[in-house]
């Protein structure tokens, strides 16, 4: 029996942890963690170290623990660089290595249950959670800390053809791509956003002149992905007086800058296109098919152009995560949902 248990243990998920333990709301032996890596934020790990990024798009302040400047505060025994620009955007290795000592000062892996829920029903007032390990608890407060970056999106022109590393196309955060190293060249990458910019970089340097990156829209440039007036009572004050949930989505997505990158990434990518090591394009597939050992895309201008490889940055699907336990969970508890298909939570979070 638990106080607390916790499904999903990325960034999010390890936050919510630390601060219950931190503000004395449960013990480390009263809180459970369920997630389906072996360490806590592995997921994160895996995917921002396979598309090379060096420093993170959000500011110092957002982090896993409790204090706003803890890792400000943390940085200090570092003698590298740690920060970039004028929102003090940390470093990926600084990041990590403050995640890491907040894991080991709560001793949050003592908490950690690898597994991936399979049902979760309320039983005389408790939360009954089943894993596919077999295993089943009871725990007095649920927190679900799931994503949507298991929701691969696909664009229509892709579903056909061989996807996965046997074949030419990938998905940038498939499981399946182990390592870029291994791609055979000549490179597209598809996408315009963060991923993307990270992803070409990092192919130009294993096949120089032999990358392209293919995008819808010119490249937008953007410090942040959200305005940082978002985080106070400058727009929060208005959207906290919004109640009807279509509109406040809508105001989220507006909000965003989708399809983004800082300047410096912005920089790096006209200097390789300058030295003609990267190719950019400005257009979109409207067919693609398979051509002997390579692939054939037609873009809608008119163009062609043949690949050995297709990698695609194209995101997450933005719908409420496929997971059969939660759909059953919110029916039989006949949650109150928005428009989006995502729960309507209390002032409480409940």
């Amino acid at each position: 029996m638990y106080e607390w248990a916790i499904i999903g243990g990325g960034v999010h998920g390890c936050t919510i942890a630390n601060y219950l333990i931190k503000s004395g709301k449960t013990k480390i032996d009263e809180l459970l963690i369920i997630d389906p890596h072996k360490e806590p934020i592995e997921k994160w790990r895996k995917l921002t170290n396979r598309i090379g990024m060096e420093y993170l798009r959000s500011p110092s302040v957002h982090h896993i623990d409790v204090n706003a400047f803890s890792l400000q505060n943390f940085s200090k025994s570092f003698k590298h660089t740690n920060f970039y620009g004028h929102y003090k955007r940390p470093s990926l290795t600084l990041f990590n290595e403050h995640c890491d000592s907040i894991i080991k000062d709560i001793r949050l892996k003592d908490s950690w249950e690898q597994g991936r829920v399979i049902h979760v029903n309320k039983e005389a007032g408790k939360w009954k959670i089943k894993t596919d390990k077999g295993k089943s608890v009871l725990s007095n407060n649920l927190v679900i800390s799931i994503s949507v970056n298991e929701q691969l999106h696909i664009p229509e022109w892709a579903k056909d053809l061989d996807i996965g590393i046997a074949g030419h196309v990938s998905h940038i955060f498939s499981e399946e791509l182990t390592s870029l190293k291994n791609l055979q060249p000549p490179v597209v990458v598809v996408g315009g956003g963060i991923t993307a910019a990270h992803t070409v970089i990092q192919l130009c340097n294993l096949f120089p002149r032999k990358v392209t990156l293919l995008s819808r829209h010119r490249l937008r440039v953007h410090e942040l992905d959200s305005d940082p007036g978002w985080l106070g009572p400058k727009y929060m004050k208005y959207f906290s007086e919004i109640t009807d949930y279509k509109i406040r989505r809508e105001q989220i997505t507006h909000a965003r800058h989708k399809g983004s990158i800082p300047k410096e990434i912005y920089q790096k990518l006209i200097k390789l296109e300058k030295q003609e090591t990267l190719r950019i394009v400005y257009d979109e597939v409207e067919l693609a098919s398979q051509y002997n050992s390579e692939i054939l895309l037609n873009h809608k201008s008119g163009t062609r152009d043949l690949f050995k490889t297709i990698i695609l940055a194209t995101g997450f699907e933005s719908n409420l995560p496929e997971k059969s336990w939660l759909k059953q969970l919110i029916q039989n508890e006949d949650l109150m949902c928005a428009n989006c298909g995502y729960p309507i939570v209390s002032q409480r979070l409940e």
